[in-house]
């Protein structure tokens, strides 16, 4: 046998690792989001009870590795040399999917990836032996490929979708009509009941799902549980409500217990069924090599034996169940896919991950009139009823995003659904389901208010588009990589390999960058304090910062835009659309910084209302001169004329002046100079408004090209608009301080160049 085989082996076991680390990465949000989201318990808690069911789940794990050994492509027609190529292909594919997503926070099903994975190496191994067998066609391929599996798969898609939604959010509205947000004197009467219903579904679902073909129950026992299966319930019910019961007597949080049991069970099955994505391709890779070398190292040998049934090597699944444990308690990326679903489903108000689109705004629009149809048609007495039940509680500061009553609905749903569909043989994906019953929920529960409804539908929208980009692009990519490795062999083996390690690095940096930003941004948000003399303070640093920071920015933009320096333009774009997003950043987290004012500080929000639009308005400008400036050089047009240059000089140099006057006065919290800078602003508008009239000469006398003409004019009115802004910050500065002894103590004496 060939040496390739040995390190296509090993390089396939690294795969398994890494294959690991990013499966667990993604599927994490599927059995930690609810326990997380409503703070059931601490982190440590929670992780601990997952990795508790995760070890279980490895250990007791299933024979489901057929999956990826023949439930796609009928082994017997395929050569030692075809598997190992197509599971190697399968296996990057997989792997770095599973990674793209990771890097930017979307969940998506480990199943699909794999299913696909195999669909489109087998029909690349398999269009390569029809294309050089003249007996054969494309006819054939059904006798080497399973095709119905894919189909299987797309309908488990729109099933699991349409279905987890739809009883997700009717579940969660019943349930909020009976508990209210103020559940705690119902829980005490009917808790016991509510929480044994949710424990019996998930012991329903963890019987059914995670332990059906685990070999620790035998067929007989789930058959006859099969045939008495209401009383079986009925009395696990019993028992459940009576547990729960007697530790509420004993002062215990039922809710929280509920949850953790849940986060165990879908823990459990996720590693119990779930595993075969992770590891099935390189154990039935290292088996096809075991096979081979004991046949002679034949690598012409026909594959029949991977459909024979395969033993579980429990020492790998124990290996596997450390490695998705470690990877659990480590992995940034898992936290970046929890973040995106517990974001789309939190109850309050706040920054919005995603954006808004044409499609969202036709939905919210719909909602909207059918909401005014009902409040219109509906009776005035009912309307008052429902709403009184789903009056959200103030949020408080580090608070859950979601109540303990969403979270046990999210997980009794999820299990009933995925356990029933599971014993039915109906392919609803446990992923799909997780996430849309949280959504599902979250909309009945009003979190989608008018303010987030658009960019939470969009966020909703990306994730279910991109479970159908997952299916194409893993067929895509497991083809094309296929054809690649059977083309070119040993030399396509080392290429591929080494373009995986690059790519992996590459998302690293790529995650490590996206989440600074967001890192930037959440310091933005809370950077402001926790109280009146804090938020103050704060903002007084940080109004010192954006000033020296504009200048800069400014004259840079200038003296760059005089010199041709492309280079310099483009740092400048990058680093005033920063200024201005965080601006903006600012302004979203601005009614939660206000809620932090004490009553008696009017004043106070007044001003810091005042200085954040000042701000935002101040580096929208900023905005609107690098930006015409840096294309203006990048599409190579004619510079300016040296009456332009000279007037450029001297306002820059005004401009460099009024901010760093500004910026002394509010470094030293002595305002006495201020009437000197409002001299100096208006001394600046006169040079810009006669600057503006001797262009207008220029351009009457065509002395002067016209994309210059344009770009100096747009310099000249943008720069009036952010001086304007900053002296009228420092003028409500000014007063603000004039008018709040009780501040003045506090805000005296230096404060540091801290940025906005």
């Amino acid at each position: 046998m060939e040496t390739i085989y040995t390190v296509i082996v090993v390089i396939l076991l690294i795969l398994a690792i890494l294959g690991l680390v990013v499966g667990v990465s993604n599927d994490a949000v599927n059995f930690l989001n609810s326990a997380i989201g409503s703070k059931a318990a601490s982190r440590k808690v929670i992780f601990t009870i997952a990795s508790v069911g995760i070890l279980l789940g490895t250990i007791t794990s299933s024979g489901m590795m057929e999956v990826a050994r023949s439930g796609v492509f009928y082994p017997e027609m395929f050569t030692f040399r075809d598997v190992m190529m197509l599971f190697l292909g399968v296996m990057f594919a997989n792997v770095i999917l599973l990674d793209l997503f990771n890097t930017f926070g979307l969940p998506t099903s480990t199943t699909v990836s794999l299913v696909f994975g195999l669909l489109g190496a087998a029909v690349a191994v398999t269009s390569l032996k029809i294309s050089a067998d003249p007996t054969l066609t494309a006819a054939d391929m059904s006798d080497y490929i399973n095709s119905g599996k894919a189909l299987v798969i797309i309908s488990g898609i729109l099933a699991s979708v349409a279905i987890a939604f739809v009883v997700g959010a009717f579940v969660m509205f019943v349930s909020r009509l009976i508990f209210t947000f103020r559940y705690q004197k119902i829980l005490k009467r009917f808790g016991a009941l509510w929480c044994g219903i949710a424990f019996t579904a998930i012991a329903y679902f963890a019987l059914f799902k995670g332990l059906q073909d685990s070999g620790i129950f035998s067929e007989a026992f789930f058959a006859t549980l099969s045939a008495h299966m209401f009383p079986v319930l009925l009395g696990f019910f019993a028992v459940s409500s009576l547990i729960m019961f007697l530790l509420q007597l004993a002062k215990v949080n039922i809710l929280k217990v509920t949850i953790l049991a849940g986060t165990f069970s879908l823990a459990l099955a996720f590693a119990g069924n779930d595993l075969v994505n992770f590891i099935g391709v390189p154990i039935a890779g290292l088996d096809s090599y075991k096979i081979a070398l004991a046949a002679g190292g034949d690598e012409g040998m026909m594959m029949g034996k991977l459909s024979e049934p395969v033993v579980a090597n429990h020492l790998l699944l124990l290996a596997a169940g450390f490695i998705m444990i470690v990877t659990l308690w480590t992995s940034k990326k898992a936290q970046s896919v929890s973040e995106t679903e517990i974001n789309l489903a939190k109850q309050d108000e706040g920054t919005e991950r995603f954006g808004s689109t044409i499609f969202s705004r036709s939905i919210v629009r719909v909602a909207v009139t059918v909401n005014r149809w009902y409040e219109d048609h509906a009776p005035e007495s009912f309307q008052r009823a429902i709403n009184k039940r789903f009056i959200p509680l103030r949020p408080k500061a580090g608070s859950a995003h979601f109540d303990l009553i969403r979270a046990t609905v999210n997980l009794t749903v999820a299990s009933i659904l995925i356990a029933t569909a599971t014993s039915l043989k109906l392919p609803l994906s446990t992923t799909y389901v997780t996430f849309m019953v949280a959504m599902g929920s979250s909309l009945a529960d009003k979190a989608w208010g008018r303010e987030s409804a658009v960019y939470r539908i969009t966020g909703v929208v990306t994730v279910i588009a991109g479970w159908f980009v997952t299916a194409l692009v893993a067929f895509v990519i497991a083809l094309v990589v296929t054809y690649a490795l059977l083309w070119g062999g040993t030399w396509a083996v080392i290429i591929i390999s080494l373009l995986c390690v690059g790519m992996f690095i590459q998302s690293s940096i790529t995650h490590k960058r996206r989440k600074a930003k967001e890192h930037k941004t959440e310091e933005l948000v809370t950077s402001s304090g926790n109280s009146t003399q804090e938020v103050m303070r704060n903002l007084i640093a940080e109004i010192s910062g954006v000033m020296t920071k504009t200048t800069d920015i400014y004259s840079k933009t200038i003296m760059a835009t005089l010199n041709e320096d492309r280079r310099t333009l483009r740092e400048m774009v990058r680093e005033s659309n920063d200024l201005f997003y965080n601006a903006r950043e600012k302004k979203y987290a601005l009614l939660p910084t206000l809620q932090k004012l004490q009553d008696n500080y009017i004043e106070a929000g007044h001003f810091y209302v005042q200085v954040v639009d000042y701000v935002s308005e101040m580096s929208k400008a900023l905005v609107h001169i690098t930006r015409p400036c840096f294309e203006h050089i990048d599409n190579n047009h004619k510079g300016m004329s040296e009456e332009q240059v000279e007037d450029l000089l001297k306002i820059n140099d005004r401009v460099s002046e009024i901010y760093a006057r500004i910026n002394a006065m509010l470094t030293d919290n002595d305002y006495s100079d201020t009437n000197v800078v409002l001299e100096m602003r208006d001394e600046l508008f006169l040079t810009i408004d006669d600057a503006v009239k001797n262009q207008l000469r220029r351009i009457q006398n065509k002395a002067t090209s016209t994309k210059a003409s344009m770009l100096y004019l747009t310099i000249l009115n943008e720069t009036k608009t952010m001086v304007l802004q900053s002296r009228n910050l420092l003028k409500s500065q000014r007063s603000f301080m004039e008018n709040q002894d009780t501040t003045n103590d506090l805000l005296s004496g230096k404060t540091s160049g801290a940025t906005f």
